[in-house]
């Protein structure tokens, strides 16, 4: 399993240098625990190391959000979002993705 930690820097908010390097350490250490730990039981259910991707970041608030980043079963999905719920991550929304009509491409919002 790969849990993998997004920079803020894709934000609209920069916070001071060292708020970020704070809130830098404990994305990375989030990070850890989730694969290391939480997600320790889905390792034995015959599933590689890179079948499950998670994103971490900030959002605005500063509360860390998180985002499965590839297909998954829905047991999977739900297992992921009940161990971050209980660490109080909130569910990352992702962009959604309109298609242009008029130029016939994607229209990324």
């Amino acid at each position: 399993m790969t849990v993998t930690v997004l920079a803020i820097l894709e934000t609209g908010f920069k916070p001071e240098k060292a708020l970020a390097k704070v809130m830098n350490d404990r994305l990375i250490r989030a990070a850890k625990e989730l694969q290391e730990v939480h997600f320790k039981p889905l390792s034995g259910r015959g599933f590689s190391d890179d079948d499950l991707v998670v994103y971490i970041s900030y959002n605005p608030k500063y509360k860390i959000r998180y985002r499965i980043v590839n297909d998954v079963p829905a047991d999977i999905e739900y297992f992921v979002a009940e161990c971050c719920g209980r660490l109080g991550f909130i569910l990352w929304r992702a962009n959604t993705i309109g298609v242009n009509s008029d130029a016939g491409h994607l229209d990324f919002q």
